[in-house]
């Protein structure tokens, strides 16, 4: 729980900056050799017996042949159409550039007094997981210490492993669970790794295939862990997650570990945390009903003791103190601490009884919930104002809490993380925005970044393009913020080629980000490219997400479509040049609003999506998502859910925008088959679609850079022949 996370830092500054992510495209030997017929062949009619409502569930069978077969055919048809445009070849060249350029930031995590990075380029496609002192990392070409060679392991082994993640024992940091995956997929195998030999460890901790998510593996000590995964009949949720914690010692078989703690199986998550911070070393261990609510549990004389706050709150233990950051309104001992707030306790009063917190943020209208990084001394919050960041240090001196706001590089967003939270009040600052590179700042407590110790380059000329900031009003009167980006020359004519890239669920915020595939792809060559602010996302802290929640889901579509609405309204754009992109679920929400208006949109990229919405919970991990969207099976709910799901709405006879469907085989989170079946029923409906499903990548959708490319350059010579 103390460890450096500057990793995530980066990581969370690259989700903000990728727009098109989500897909990707076979190999380019692969695509070579795929047959391109001049027409797609209607979909084979369904298997007798099949559901008739529904005549496409074959196409649910992730590697059934006759659905693979389906999926080549298309895949054909739209790589000889996009690959033949006059666009593709530069477009993809440059992004494989940028992707591989070695003068990128690369993000690392200290441990034991070495900065650990992943790092992918031309030459380790598959990666090296490598190491170097600090001094060394500030220099503009570190000597780098190869610690796993992926692409050597993947050879000798003859897998297609994609790197998944590290979980290390403080403080030495020698002894590390490594987690592999096949093609990209949420499952993986876990083997544990000395980083002072380099070796697996023979006869060391290994875990089969399976998914283990963030909080399912934990150190005890260097010869137990902590264990949640796949081991047999009751061992798993409904969403396919772990949801028994096993207690398990170094030589014993897993299968004999005794259950620790145990969740239901109708909880989406089960999870365990080792604080393994000096003096404070304790275990919790928590299961989540929903998706944003959980149970936490304190393990007290071998037992687990329930901590008593809200089911909906998130704690983060720092030290003696306990915070909790509220997602509703909790009143307790006579006080009311309003939703959105972070407040503080030591955890030993509380678990005495005492009710008695420090408010460290109270937030506005305007405000974000806070994100909390911890140092040795200090807590410092990060929270987004009218989506800009902010952050400010927060010291315990005496019986008072100390306030001392930091200076960020620019009106951008920036992400705050430790350098060694155990050790020091150092901190690494991100910094981005629209027209400006990654930044990456090394400064402490009490400081302001000033210097940056690393930058990206600048892959395109900002200097030539402009951003402004505007607010649509929704359906119901909710004004929604919304950026652009383009070139200062661009007429307000109404015939800009125009992205509208949105998310709008999960509390996930869109805030400003620089992009070089935007950038070089799309701004460049004319297009105006918007951000929207929608309701779903944690633009303005949980109220913002929550408005959109389950039977409120149209919320979200109605704010996109009021976007895009006042865009045209201020000629920046009009139907004729206007698109839309989303991927996950903001493949539903494009998904949802190009079936609902396809008046108002040209084109639409539909990446990894959801759109049979009275099945998702029984694909894959869709189980896990019932907080957000709602039950299938409650005819209240099923309702709502019938009267938007993209998969039972779309109807011949309409115009549609044009739409690229974009997905993995080996997405294992959100289940092909939703793309698969939307595409295949608006075919035999006769509507212009074009779909491409990339064999690897999992739910991120690429293995490698060059297919990360290949895609990307697929997507953006799809919408510039549509929208100019």
């Amino acid at each position: 729980m103390s460890s450096s996370v500057l990793s995530r830092v980066l990581h969370r500054a690259a989700l903000r900056a990728a727009v098109f992510a989500g897909s990707t495209a076979l190999s380019v030997a692969a695509w070579a050799q795929t047959p391109a017929p001049a027409v797609a062949t209607p979909p084979p009619p369904p298997p007798a017996g099949a559901d008739v409502a529904d005549p496409y569930l074959w196409l649910e069978e992730v590697m059934g042949e006759r659905a693979l077969s389906f999926v080549r055919e298309a895949n054909a048809i739209s790589t000889k159409e996009l690959g033949a445009r006059p666009e593709f070849a530069p477009i993809e060249k440059r992004l494989l550039e940028i992707l591989n350029d070695r003068s990128r930031i690369p993000g690392a995590v200290m441990m034991n007094g070495k900065l650990y990075n992943f790092w992918r380029d031309a030459t380790n496609p598959r990666g090296l997981w490598r190491r170097t002192t600090l001094a060394e990392y500030a220099k503009p070409q570190p000597a780098w210490e190869t610690v796993i060679d992926l692409d050597a392991v993947a050879r000798e082994e003859k897998e297609n492993w994609v790197w998944s993640g590290t979980v290390c024992l403080p403080p030495v940091y020698r002894r590390c669970l490594i987690q592999l995956s096949r093609g990209g997929a949420d499952a993986t195998v876990v083997r544990e790794f000395d980083t002072v030999s380099k070796a697996w460890v023979k006869g060391g901790f290994e875990l089969k295939e399976a998914k283990h998510p963030g909080g399912s593996l934990a150190w005890r000590d260097e010869n137990t862990l902590y264990v949640g995964t796949d081991t047999g009949a009751g061992s798993m949720n409904e969403s396919g997650y772990p949801r028994q914690i096993r207690l398990w010692k170094r030589g014993t078989a897993l299968g004999a570990a005794p259950v620790v703690f145990e969740g239901k199986p109708t909880d989406v998550f089960t999870r365990v945390q080792v604080d393994h911070t000096q003096g404070f070393k304790r275990t919790l261990f928590g299961n989540a009903p929903g998706f944003f609510s959980g149970e936490w549990f304190i393990e007290r004389g071998g037992k687990a003791r329930k901590l008593d706050f809200p089911i909906d709150a998130i704690p983060v233990l720092w030290r003696e103190w306990l915070t909790l950051r509220l997602r509703s309104d909790w009143t307790v001992a006579g006080k009311t601490y309003p939703q959105g707030s972070l407040i503080a306790t030591r955890l030993a009063a509380f678990e005495r009884g005492e009710r008695r917190f420090d408010v460290l943020f109270e937030p506005t209208p305007l405000t974000s919930a806070p994100n909390v990084a911890r140092t040795r001394n200090a807590l410092v919050l990060t929270y987004n104002e009218n989506v800009v960041t902010k952050a400010v240090e927060l010291q315990r001196k005496g019986n008072q809490w100390t306030r001392r706001e930091m200076k960020l590089p620019g009106l951008g967003a920036a992400t705050v993380a430790p350098l060694d939270a155990d050790r020091s009040d150092e901190l690494w600052v991100s910094y981005t925005d629209f027209l400006t590179p990654q930044s990456l700042y090394l400064t402490r407590v009490g400081q302001n970044p000033t210097t940056p110790i690393k930058a990206n380059p600048a892959f395109w000329d900002a200097s030539k393009a402009m951003v402004e900031q505007f607010q649509a009003t929704s359906k119901d009167g909710t004004r929604v913020p919304y950026f652009v980006v383009r070139s200062k020359d661009a007429k307000l004519d109404g015939k800009n080629p125009t992205i509208i890239s949105a998310y709008g669920g999960f509390e996930i915020s869109r805030t400003p980000a620089y992009s070089g595939n935007v950038g070089t792809a799309w701004i460049e060559r004319g297009g105006v490219f918007i951000v929207a602010n929608i309701r779903g996302g944690g633009e303005f802290g949980p109220r913002w997400h929550q408005a959109a929640l389950k039977a409120n889901r149209q919320k979200a579509f109605d704010d996109l479509i009021a976007v895009a609405e006042d865009a045209i309204a201020r000629k920046i754009t009009a139907p004729r040049h206007l698109g839309i992109q989303g991927g996950s679920n903001g493949g539903l929400l494009v998904g949802a609003v190009a079936v609902q208006r396809p008046d108002l949109f040209n084109a639409v990229v539909c990446q990894v999506p959801l759109l049979d919405m009275l099945r998702y919970d029984k694909l894959l991990a869709g189980a896990s998502w019932v907080a957000e969207y709602g039950d299938p099976d409650i005819p209240a709910e099923r309702a709502f859910l019938a009267a938007y799901s993209p998969y039972q709405n779309v109807k011949p006879g309409v115009k549609y925008p044009r739409i690229l469907f974009t997905t993995s085989t080996r997405d294992d989170r959100v289940h092909p088959g939703h793309a698969r079946k939307m595409f295949a029923r608006m075919q035999a409906q006769g509507h212009d679609v074009l779909y491409y499903e990339n064999i690897e990548g999992g739910h991120a959708g690429a293995a490698n850079s060059a297919q990360r490319a290949r895609m990307s350059a697929m997507e953006f010579t799809f919408m510039l022949n549509q929208l100019r």
